[in-house]
């Protein structure tokens, strides 16, 4: 039989070959849409499809789903490189100073070192200190005073509108309701105008302690772990001092001189700037002081002798306004 010529296919191979003619392509949906069936699933098939069969579009993360810093760092991008290597050495030189400071705070409290101390400085910040504390105190005295003067002062107000309204339904008592009420009403508006005098003196005594004394005790915080760094570098130093002359302790040595010099700049530099501001501080304090102790005295008397001119007139020396009576506006205290 001649090779080139081909036999027939029995009837059943040939069956199968139409079948599988008709039978839609599993990967060209077009042609199952066309055809007007869905495209089998692999489950339906009877076979499972093994991941190095789908398209590379299918198994490749898509672009958008990588990282850009992690592309850059790939690429080798130079600025992205420096920026992390200059975070790592932070983080180190934070450590390295975190680690001497802590071990300088034990070693003075086990009185195993010695610390830097400014006698003179130091008693300055004590004081202030101290004076910070009795301020505050003075603070705390004066709102509950103000608190308590503001509940007499409605108090006397309600008062005296009630004897106003009994006024007019008690003909057999109306002179004396009515002048009653009229010394309530008086009452009520110097009690108003020290209130208005107070809350300036509580106001201005809050802005020292809390404010320009507060940030000056900001800079002596500063000065203090400034200290704490320096005596840790100067007491590094004279350790490396004493060791052995080697190649690795000389340059060891070099880089420790280095960094107490920087430190001791700096600690220098806080301690002056501490010494301006305890005097500035000082000053400011005194002035302040001197006008509201004046403040308070002034009205405090004049409101407690019944002296109403001189009541206003300390208020107009201050330029302090009072809330009207009749006013809409919130009170002092609420304020």
């Amino acid at each position: 039989m001649p090779t080139n010529q081909m036999r027939e296919s029995p009837p059943m191979e040939r069956n199968i070959h139409e079948m599988l003619k008709d039978t839609p392509v599993m990967n060209d949906s077009n042609t199952a849409v066309h055809s007007g069936t869905a495209p089998p699933t692999p489950q339906r098939m009877g076979f499972i499809q093994h991941p190095t069969s789908l398209p590379l579009s299918q198994t490749a993360a898509p672009a958008s789903m990588t990282s850009p810093s992690m592309n850059s760092t790939q690429n080798g991008d130079p600025q992205i490189i420096k920026a992390q290597q200059s975070k790592i050495e932070s983080i180190k030189n934070w450590s390295i100073s975190t680690y001497k400071c802590t071990k300088q705070l034990m070693f003075e409290k086990l009185g195993k070192t010695s610390r830097t101390v400014d006698k003179e400085l130091e008693a300055q910040i004590e004081q202030l200190r101290d004076t910070q504390r009795k301020y505050s105190n003075i603070l705390r005295l004066s709102r509950a005073l103000a608190s308590h003067f503001y509940h007499v002062v409605q108090t006397q107000h309600a008062l005296g509108e009630a004897f106003s309204d009994l006024a007019q339904k008690s003909p057999e008592l109306q002179e004396e309701f009515l002048y009653n009420a009229e010394t309530q009403r008086s009452l009520t508006k110097n009690g108003e105008t020290l209130l208005g005098a107070l809350n300036f003196f509580v106001s201005s005594v809050n802005t020292l302690c809390n404010k320009t004394i507060e940030d000056t005790l900001l800079t002596i915080r500063q000065y203090e772990t400034a200290r704490i760094e320096y005596d840790a570098y100067r007491t590094d130093l004279e350790l490396l001092a004493q060791a052995p002359r080697t190649d690795a302790n000389t340059a060891r040595l070099e880089e420790a001189q280095h960094n107490y010099e920087l430190h001791k700049a700096h600690f220098e530099k806080l301690g002056s700037d501490v010494s301006v501001k305890l005097k500035f501080l000082d000053e400011n304090r005194i002035k302040v002081m001197h006008k509201q102790l004046l403040l308070f005295h002034n009205a405090v008397s004049a409101y407690f002798s019944g002296n109403q001119q001189a009541l206003e007139a300390t208020l107009k020396q201050f330029n302090i306004k009072v809330k009207s009576p009749n006013s809409s506006y919130p009170s002092w205290l609420e304020q």
